[in-house]
């Protein structure tokens, strides 16, 4: 049994490196309109939040 063990993990890599395939980079894609407009949106959201937070905290 002690030297199935060792054969098990040289038959896992080998089988692996078999098997594997190269890695293929993601192509980026354009952003929509409508992606862009929501990210406006987002940001000016974060400033005012940010705006907001710096006047309560200077009430104090």
């Amino acid at each position: 049994m002690r030297f199935l063990f060792p054969l098990t993990g040289f038959f896992v890599l080998i089988g692996s490196r078999l098997f594997a395939e190269g890695f293929d980079r993601p192509i980026p894609q354009a952003q929509s309109a409508l992606a862009e407009f929501w990210y406006a949106m987002a940001c000016i959201a974060l400033i005012l939040s940010m705006i907001a937070v710096q006047w309560l905290v200077s009430r104090r």
